[in-house]
């Protein structure tokens, strides 16, 4: 940290660009720590578990993962928008989304679990979900997480979270020493997220206040519910295109095939990191941006388009060529099948950073009621071609279609939408011309992008 504010400071930034280099960096570190950390973990686990197994484990997970959507209910960008406005005090926004997360996991925890015994014939995988859902409840604590991102106070929420890194390793490293199955890996997993927001908890009484001034407002809730129901629908079909590919294979193929295809989804996921730690970062900054010049905000939101879907695009590519290495000397040769996997998932990063940067823009300018088209067609894809591919081509045709529906959700769909047509000529420029901007992406930092 030293060394940080010394550059900071060589830098002569202005007072609003310090915020925005310092909460860059405060993002970068704590994806960093908590990718790499969960990577290396990953790693040792699967290891030690081996392809069944670990397939089994993210089975789960993704099972798990599919029901989360339903206890946000979208709710999470529209705290971070309307905190950002400072329109409402912040107490009765916090408590009024706390009060209606907290209701929804549990009813999400009883509909996860509800289904698993209608759906799922092994009783030990039924366990197993029943176990994970019940991190589901500690979800309804990302109230914290969103208003300190929405005050650009990114510090916080990191610290929360190299903290949870931490002490899971720790605890599953324990685990592997002492030679535990595979039940406790996954007790271990929902535990995670007891560490994650009692994390979140902790650094709101000591920077903010206390919980007991949190306020519920039943006329606010029905604002909020109102607002959120659009982006529930569409994170929902985002959530079942981008994971229920896991659950599919996993259904229609085993769980050997799942376990090397999550193996190259967790080098993927470090990639995707790139555009929404970008986004977290600069969608409150564009939201103020707007308010007081249109122009610019064009200007610079097209900027950050281009510049982090060309990042993508090039990372993606040294990590295509590099994918038998990268396996094999991490992962082992158990799951060499993993490779083909990685050199076609690469380019998940751009195609999210494409359509994940358009998804800023559409709830900044107000726009999202109707982004559940664009992401219910991605989903409708993502789910038709799986069920007809996936059994012939297996796992590799899995990965070419989770590039494929995301392009579909977040980019074509844009272009038959008539309130979406100026992002999919943004996009298009994005694509077509956003590689000479790459030279430009410190103008992200050091140019005026605040009135």
């Amino acid at each position: 940290m030293y060394l940080f504010n010394a550059i900071v400071k060589k830098m002569n930034l202005t007072p609003t660009h310090e915020i925005i280099v310092r909460n860059l960096f405060w993002s970068v570190l704590g994806k960093v720590v908590t990718l790499i950390g969960g990577l290396f973990v990953g790693i040792l686990i699967a290891r030690y578990l081996g392809p069944e197994q670990y397939g089994l484990m993210n089975y789960v997970i993704s099972y798990v993962f599919l029901f989360q959507v339903f206890s946000a209910f979208g709710l999470d960008t529209i705290e971070i928008r309307e905190e950002a406005k400072h329109d409402m005090p912040y107490e009765i926004i916090i408590g009024t989304a706390f009060g209606i997360r907290l209701l929804l996991a549990f009813i999400t925890v009883i509909l996860c679990i509800a289904t698993s015994l209608l759906f799922e014939a092994d009783t030990e995988t039924i366990i197993f979900i029943a176990l994970y859902s019940t991190s589901i409840i500690c979800n309804a604590f990302a109230v914290i997480r969103n208003y300190f991102l929405a005050i650009v106070q990114n510090e916080y929420v990191v610290k929360a979270e190299i903290s949870r890194t931490l002490i899971g390793i720790v605890i599953k490293v324990v685990l592997l020493w002492t030679h535990q199955s595979l039940v406790w890996f996954i007790i271990a997993s929902a535990f995670d997220c007891v560490l994650l927001f009692g994390g979140y908890l902790t650094a709101y009484r000591s920077v903010v206040g206390k919980v007991a001034d949190w306020r519920f407002d039943f006329q606010y809730a029905r604002f909020l519910l109102h607002e959120g129901f659009p982006l529930l629908l569409t994170n929902a079909a985002v959530i079942i295109y981008q994971r229920i590919d896991q659950v599919m294979i996993g259904d229609m193929v085993d769980k050997v095939a799942v376990g090397y295809f999550s193996t190259a989804a967790k080098f993927v996921e470090i990639l995707i990191f790139i555009p929404m730690m970008l986004g977290n970062t600069i969608s409150p900054i564009l939201v103020n941006i707007r308010k007081n010049n249109e122009n610019l905000y064009r200007e610079k939101a097209q900027l950050f388009m281009n510049v982090t879907v060309w990042t993508c695009f090039l990372i993606a590519a040294i990590v295509s060529v590099l994918a038998y290495w990268i396996i094999l000397y991490t992962y082992g040769a158990k799951y060499i099948a993993a490779v083909a996997v990685l050199q076609i998932l690469a380019f998940k990063a751009p195609s999210v950073a494409l359509s994940s940067t358009a998804g800023c823009m559409l709830v900044i300018e107000g726009l999202q009621k109707k982004a559940v088209i664009r992401d219910a067609l991605g989903c409708v894809v993502c789910v038709l071609l799986n069920y007809l591919l996936l059994p012939r081509y297996g796992i590799t045709a899995a990965a070419a279609i989770a590039i494929l529906s995301n392009l579909v959700a977040g980019y074509v769909a844009d272009a038959f939408i008539s309130d979406y047509r100026h992002l999919f000529v943004s996009q298009s420029k994005a694509l077509l011309l956003g590689w000479k901007d790459l030279l430009r992406i410190k103008e992200l930092l050091t140019n005026p992008i605040c009135p």
